[in-house]
């Protein structure tokens, strides 16, 4: 019995020990490419008609204390407590309503802490699958996390 616990806990740090090694093993470019897919993909999980204030929580997670949104088209400069209270709002008013079922990210420039990317929202429409217009997307990293993004469309 006590040789199946040493055998267990001998492979739980050796599996922990494999996976921070893995981690550490990131290119630049892999760091910011997983931050953005997390970005995309928890959106993805708020613009369903079940998210929760939870879904929100998670992406919001993902920027800094000090983070911005910029879209000139839509109104200019938000905080973070700016575009948290709009998620939010959406929500409350069933503005998420699972129409957007996927985002592909069509390209991808890297630069010094930060990616520009070409995106399309994917929605469905009377039963059919519509892929929206390109859209541009600045995202700038600090220490790991999103500080800003501003929007081209």
């Amino acid at each position: 019995m006590k040789l199946k616990y040493i055998i267990l806990i001998t492979l739980l740090f050796s599996s922990l020990h494999l996976t921070q090694a893995q981690q550490s093993n990131l290119t630049h470019e892999d760091s910011l490419n997983l931050t953005l897919n997390q970005y995309y993909k928890l959106n993805l999980k708020v613009f369903q008609e079940n998210s929760t204030l939870e879904d929100i929580d998670n992406i919001f997670n993902l920027f800094t204390d000090d983070f911005t949104y910029v879209h000139p088209k839509y109104g200019g400069v938000y905080t973070r407590e700016d575009l948290y209270n709009g998620y939010k709002r959406n929500q409350d008013k069933s503005g998420y309503d699972g129409s957007v079922i996927d985002i592909k990210i069509e390209n991808i420039i890297y630069g010094l802490n930060a990616i520009t990317v070409s995106k399309r929202f994917i929605t469905k429409e009377d039963g059919k699958t519509v892929e929206g217009e390109p859209q541009m997307a600045l995202f700038e990293f600090k220490d790991g996390k999103i500080f800003m993004i501003k929007e081209y469309w």
